[in-house]
């Protein structure tokens, strides 16, 4: 599924099929000419939060805020989600359907939609521009622009309810807001205290320290998140991975256990990441890490892949891939013949472009031995890439650069013919509807 931005004078968005064995956008003979979603009539749509697994993406479109439910099943939306508080810098639901985490940075809110309760709780967090939700489905992680802090929500329960109603006095040392103030159903904690102590009011030692935080990802377990620190790409000092127990930050009532922060996710939590860290991907126990590293001679970043053991937490030397823009979102999947892809824009400003080399946003690398990932080659530059789907047992992904799809073999990285792909529009990105799991995905 391809999502497109401006198809047509009466459009501003449209959700198209592909043919990925054929390799084309019709019908076998022809006829019908292409095969759309029925029902989408989002504006500008950007991402595409692919699930496979539960037979559905959400896909959301920036032109006018919509979050939309695309049952691939059917081939028709299933409704569009309401209780968002304005445009989303940020927004993911959870695999049941039950809960969309958004980051409303204009409007200031974590906001959370709690389909349990067919209500909306908007939670203030100025600056709120990021949010990670666990595959699970059970916590979110926030985070705020220039600030070294994250943020979680918690469900509250009846007798927590009843203790928080007296406003922010009655709240936890560690809560930054409770909503509705009155009765209060969800409430907002901060990571980490900055007066060293948890959420309960008891001294816990030194500070744990983020650094321009970013993002989550998850261990296979589902136990640890580690937080990207973004660093120097985005203002500050050095870039590195936190990891962080999950099961305090649970938001389901009753499930949580522990507190933030605690001294065990202090214990040698912090993996220093030279090259750049502003995205990343578990697989088993290795977690790969990209981000853009500024080089003092030019000023201009440069891109980095570094590959972490995440049982021991040795790191590799940074792996040169594209250059990108700092601190933006990028897109990286794992696809057949053991490759990783990843996609970057704004590579025609980085140090490859300005110094004669050849360069491009879309990079193929061999992730054959995990801890010494091989750069096999970075396609040409083709504009943004914006998107990436593994076609997985056709040894091809689907791509969206420039605003057009491609296709690229993961055997060689050999470009396939697209000329039955293209697409009248902007291509913005791409799913793979049929894939056999959740993970076939660049963004979740």
């Amino acid at each position: 599924m391809v999502a497109i931005q401006n198809p047509g004078a009466l459009s501003r968005g449209l959700l198209q099929f592909m043919d990925a064995y054929y390799d084309r956008r019709s019908g076998f003979k022809g006829t019908p000419p292409s095969y759309n979603v029925s029902g989408y009539s989002g504006a500008l749509p950007i991402s595409i939060q692919n699930l496979p697994e539960e037979q559905l993406g959400y896909v959301y479109g920036s032109g006018d805020g919509s979050l939309v439910q695309a049952r691939y099943s059917s081939e028709a939306t299933n409704g569009t989600t309401g209780g968002l508080s304005g445009p989303s810098a940020s927004i993911f639901a959870t695999r049941n359907q039950r809960y969309v985490f958004a980051a409303s940075q204009s409007a200031h809110y974590l906001t959370v939609v709690d389909n349990t309760l067919s209500t909306s709780f908007p939670l203030s967090l100025p600056g709120v521009y990021r949010v990670s939700v666990n595959p699970g489905g059970s916590m979110a992680l926030a985070f705020v622009q220039n600030s070294n802090y994250a943020y979680y929500p918690v469900k509250l329960s009846s007798a927590q309810t009843i203790n928080y109603s007296g406003g922010p006095s009655t709240w936890p040392k560690a809560a930054v807001d409770c909503e509705p103030l009155n009765q209060p159903i969800w409430c907002l904690f901060q990571a980490q205290s900055p007066d060293n102590t948890d959420a309960t009011g008891n001294y816990w030692g030194a500070p744990l320290v983020f650094d321009r935080p970013v993002k989550a990802v998850f261990s296979s377990d589902g136990g640890t998140a580690y937080v990207l620190n973004c660093g120097p790409e985005c203002g500050g000092t050095r870039a590195s991975v936190s990891s962080l127990p999950v099961a305090p930050m649970i938001f389901l009532v009753g499930q949580g256990s522990g507190a933030l922060p605690t001294n065990a996710a202090l214990t040698g939590s912090n993996v220093p990441v030279p090259g750049g860290a502003s995205n990343a991907l578990v697989d088993s126990s290795t977690l790969y890490v990209v981000g853009q590293q500024l080089q003092a001679s030019s000023g201009l970043f440069t891109g980095n892949l570094t590959s972490i053991d995440l049982s021991t937490g040795a790191a590799s030397a940074p792996v040169s891939i594209s250059d990108g823009s700092p601190g933006a979102v990028s897109r990286m999947i794992e696809a057949d013949n053991n490759t990783l892809w990843v996609g970057m824009t704004k590579c025609n400003n980085g140090v490859r472009a300005n110094s004669g080399q050849a360069f491009g946003c879309l990079t193929m690398l061999n992730i054959a031995n995990p801890a010494l990932p091989t750069v096999t080659l970075i396609e040409p530059y083709l504009g943004d890439a914006t998107g990436i789907a593994a076609v997985t047992g056709l040894n091809k992904i689907y791509t969206a650069e420039g605003g057009q799809v491609y296709i690229y073999s993961t055997m060689d990285g050999t470009a396939i013919d697209n000329q039955y792909v293209t697409v009248t529009g902007t291509a913005y990105d791409v799913a793979y509807m049929d894939a056999t799991t959740d993970a076939n995905n660049t963004v979740y």
